[in-house]
């Protein structure tokens, strides 16, 4: 029988199996493009906590997904070059350990996120739409115009973040950290939802009136998820700068934002495992297409379209109205 949690589960033990068999028949750019989709999930089911369990359409998380990279990447290639980062209150060269990056990345990103809550969700609809993206576009200008870390062109990173002694540097040994984050971030959000928080959360998208008369601040309870997205998202930003030793303003770009919210369109808006489903179709239909047109952006928006028209449930939603019938 087909559930939401069955396809999870097959998801999940796919996308490991396929893994370890790439490692098997050494398959070292097979392993890439798991870890790619992992992290992309991660950054997607950090917007869908928001936008599947709140109603709150956020273009901005680029934003977020960015300032994770750019604090993985400023840390970690401050730490390569010794080069101070900080003089004052401490003397500081950076980090190459994931630890303190992740650290870091889950407090500026949390303060970034609870910075732009503030000012966004006193606003609702296209209002709410607009400054959330205003906030990830004044990030992306500010990092063109920032040439201490390659303005426009960005700045590589040597190495990878060390965790533990492990070597980082080997495909399946990052896919594993990545892999061990996806499910951190799935048993966290799965507790969150399910929670009293959670269906307070879910009652913000209908009438906040109805919310308040029960003695619930609607305010304070997306501006906590809020929050807890833009570290989910920034955690993913930093993974992916790890997997690709690369950082660019591009992490910042509304297009950013915009392939996120197609992931959970895809996969299923709402739903806890839905991000997963879409990323692994968006990779997966991007390296299958791309490689016979450079168009293949145009069938993916025939999906898109189709989706929105007659699937709103995504995948996921697809499936198992398929198997009722």
């Amino acid at each position: 029988m087909i559930s939401e949690k069955n396809i999870s589960y097959i998801s999940l033990i796919s996308i490991f199996l396929i893994a370890i068999f790439s490692e098997y028949f050494n398959e070292p750019y097979l392993i890439t493009l798991l870890s790619r989709i992992i992290i992309f999930s991660i950054a997607a089911i950090g917007l869908n906590l928001v936008l599947g369990f709140g109603n709150l359409i956020s273009f901005g998380h680029a934003a977020f997904f960015g300032l994770g990279g750019y604090v993985s990447g400023i840390l970690a290639i401050h730490a390569f070059n010794s080069e101070l980062l900080i003089s004052w209150p401490f003397l500081f060269n950076g980090s190459n350990n994931s630890l303190i990056i992740w650290l870091f990345t889950i407090f500026f990103c949390s303060l970034l996120a609870l910075l732009v809550g503030v000012f966004s969700l006193r606003t609702s609809g296209v209002y709410f739409i607009m400054i959330t993206l205003a906030f990830a576009q004044m990030l992306y200008y500010f990092a063109i115009s920032w040439p201490s870390y390659g303005g426009e062109d960005g700045f590589s990173i040597y190495v990878r973040s060390t965790l533990f002694g492990i070597n980082t540097m080997k495909g399946i040994n990052f896919f594993f950290i990545c892999f061990f984050w996806l499910l951190i971030i799935l048993f966290i959000t799965s507790k969150i939802v399910n929670s009293p928080f959670g269906l307070a959360l879910r009652a913000t998208r209908f009438n906040l009136t109805r919310v308040r008369s029960v003695g619930i601040n609607p305010f304070r309870i997306q501006l906590i998820a809020f929050v807890l997205s833009g570290a989910i998202t920034g955690i993913a930003g930093s993974l992916y700068v790890d997997l690709n030793r690369f950082v660019s303003p591009s992490l910042l770009s509304w297009q950013m934002s915009g392939e996120f919210i197609v992931f959970i369109l895809i996969g299923g808006l709402g739903r806890i495992y839905g991000p997963l489903i879409g990323a692994a179709f968006f990779v997966a239909f991007e390296q299958f297409f791309g490689s016979y047109t450079e168009h293949w952006q145009i069938f993916l928006g025939i999906i898109i379209i189709s989706t929105v028209l007659f699937a709103k449930g995504g995948i996921i939603g697809f499936m198992l109205k398929y198997q009722k019938k």
